[in-house]
């Protein structure tokens, strides 16, 4: 389909015995951000891997852009910027030379490419770092180098693997906000991250994978109603022994002066709680409403946490 980004056709890999993805179909339109999320050892750097031609497929196919990686490979390549995990500069560089270097991979000359690597530095808060070695840089710049590196050939396609891994929560901010902009400007940015919030916050849709499937995506809304954790939290100003019975319609978990209600619709039976509490002369000291998370998703849907 032309208005696709990336589109993976029933994509397996195999090491030996082992099949690291099982598989998987995927599509991502052009200028959508979406998030991969999966627990360690799940296939998602399998599934990049394939994308960027790292490692070849046992079966099935990778568009970039409507072109095949291996018939279109310099083409599709040249579409792509990645931003990896793991570093990968030459730690005795200046960070303004390992740029050129990495423009001049894409056959960018160093003439053309000096406009779009100033620009950069200056985005990523890296122009005064620019004649430091790498180094000599804190881990939170040499993870905005990496991502400087796979933007430098003006990509259409980012991929970012754990980008804000290892950063400090205003650096992660910063990041948060140009990787935004770069949506805004009609980038397609695959994202996989540890972090449930930040795909929350950042991404349109998100695909769950375990075990080498792509076993549900959705936008973050629909797969937030998947799961039913919507419900009702109460703080009561004393302890009452008997709140299970009074509120026994509504199945409660109590400890102590918390009372915990799962429900479909707490907005339709929170009224009918507070009645119940107010004819007993229960006095309420506080109400919340708490929604699911997708990481009440993730864990209803693989059994487990991310990070497990």
């Amino acid at each position: 389909m032309k208005d696709l980004g990336i589109e993976i056709i029933n994509l397996h890999k195999k090491y030996d015995d082992v099949y690291a993805v099982k598989g998987i179909d995927l599509s991502i339109k052009k200028g959508e951000f979406y998030g991969l999320l999966g627990p360690n050892g799940a296939g998602k750097s399998t599934t990049i891997n394939a994308i960027t031609s790292l490692v070849k497929p046992t079966d099935g196919e990778v568009k970039i852009l409507g072109k095949n990686i291996v018939s279109d490979f310099r083409y599709a390549r040249s579409q792509i910027g990645i931003a990896c995990q793991e570093l990968s500069n030459d730690f005795f560089f200046p960070v303004e030379e390992l740029l050129y270097y990495q423009a001049g991979y894409y056959g960018v000359t160093r003439k053309n490419s000096k406009q779009r690597i100033d620009y950069i530095l200056n985005k990523l808060g890296l122009y005064e770092h620019r004649n430091k070695k790498m180094r000599m840089l804190s881990g939170g710049m040499k993870r905005r180098l990496q991502i400087a590196k796979a933007l430098v050939h003006d990509p259409q396609i980012l991929i970012l693997d754990e980008p804000t891994a290892g950063v400090d929560v205003e650096l992660r901010h910063d990041l948060w906000k140009y990787l935004n902009e770069l949506h805004a400007e009609g980038k397609t940015i695959l994202l996989t991250t540890h972090y449930i919030d930040e795909a929350e916050l950042l991404c349109e849709r998100v695909g769950i994978i375990d075990n080498g499937r792509l076993i549900v995506e959705d936008t973050v809304k629909n797969l937030k109603n998947m799961v039913n954790k919507s419900g009702i939290i109460i703080h009561t100003k004393e302890n009452f022994p008997n709140l299970d019975t009074i509120l026994k319609d509504f199945n409660p978990a109590i400890n102590q002066n918390r009372i915990e209600i799962l429900t479909k619709q707490p907005n339709l039976d929170l009224p009918k709680i507070i009645l119940k509490l107010s004819e007993n002369n229960i006095r309420i000291e506080d109400v919340q409403l708490p929604k699911a998370s997708l990481e009440d998703v993730f864990l209803d849907l693989t059994g487990r946490k991310i990070n497990d």
